[in-house]
């Protein structure tokens, strides 16, 4: 495990774009490495934005994914590999669409024996960024990010009410740079509307192929937006007693951007029910709307016994 608490953004930016590197093992079969995110399960975000890479790396010409549809089936490992199987569906003039089934062998707990266990299965689409009709709605009106703290110094803020022994994990750099626009209280939340939005980048990036950064504008999808939920309820993350994860998660890719640069992330939810919220999630850039997101998370309140 990689220790993030004082790492330079090169640095996390480096782990970043060794986790969606991936080895091919076979034809259409690839293997991503697993790396501390959030703990000991692996982080959805690096399962989406592997997925990306393994399915791109499939075309025969090079072409951009405008959407996919992902359910996270059980919770990964971060201490093995994640083996990525691609089923060619379609090649069309235009749109190329891909099945990615994510799989890591675990030894079992007494023979150990290999178990094969199917952690995510995704259909992505990839098509060329052709001339046609264009409209958007306006984009939403935010203090700029040069006028917020970044995450990393608002947590400064909260330090003296988490417990000695969580303080070091909650003090680990993200490995995106965020800066929230009207953060909330992670240990003691109190009940608000649930939409929220931040700034986002990764700064370091420098020049990168498209599909790394949409590969890494999904992996950056995954922070907040399943806790938008929770924020009607007056729920975090660290609320005793409850159990979160992420069910499924659909992007569509509507323009180019540039992940080095900052991108306004809006997230709202407008349902919780049956143990079970939906969050939506706009991304804009320059004015312009580059892709949509929406996730469905499990949320279970256990009454202490």
């Amino acid at each position: 495990m990689t220790d993030t608490t004082n790492t330079s953004s090169e640095n996390l930016t480096a782990q970043l774009l060794k986790t969606i590197t991936l080895t091919k093992t076979d034809e259409d079969v690839f293997v991503g490495q697993s790396f501390d995110y959030v703990g000991p399960r692996i982080f959805g975000g690096q399962v989406l934005a592997q997925a990306i890479i393994a399915a791109s790396q499939t075309l025969e010409v090079n072409k951009p994914c405008h959407s996919l549809h992902g359910y996270f089936l059980r919770g990964g490992d971060i201490r093995y590999p994640v083996t990525y199987q691609v089923r060619r569906l379609r090649d069309g003039r235009s749109l190329s669409a891909r099945e990615v089934t994510a799989i890591q062998y675990i030894p079992h707990a007494h023979s150990g024996e290999l178990v094969e266990q199917v952690i995510f299965s995704m259909l992505a689409s990839f098509s060329p960024m052709e001339e046609g009709l264009d409209y958007q709605t306006t984009m939403p009106d935010y203090p700029t990010p040069d006028t917020l703290k970044t995450e990393q110094e608002l947590k400064l803020d909260y330090l003296d009410q988490v417990p000695d022994a969580l303080k070091s994990r909650f003090m680990r750099q993200r490995h995106v740079e965020i800066k929230p626009i009207s953060p909330q209280n992670p240990i003691k939340p109190t009940p608000a509307q649930p939409r929220q939005a931040n700034w986002l980048r990764i700064a370091n990036l420098q020049d990168q192929p498209l599909a790394v950064h949409q590969a890494l504008l999904a992996f950056s999808s995954d922070f907040y937006l399943v806790g938008t939920g929770l924020m009607s309820h007056g729920l975090s993350f660290m609320t005793k007693g409850l159990q979160m994860a992420s069910i499924d998660h659909a992007m569509h890719f509507h323009r180019p951007f540039k992940l080095n640069d900052w991108l306004l992330y809006e997230m709202w939810s407008d349902t919780t029910s049956h143990a079970k919220g939906l969050n939506h999630g706009q991304f804009w850039q320059d004015g312009k709307l580059v892709a949509t997101t929406q996730q469905e998370g499990l949320m279970r309140l256990r009454k202490p016994v």
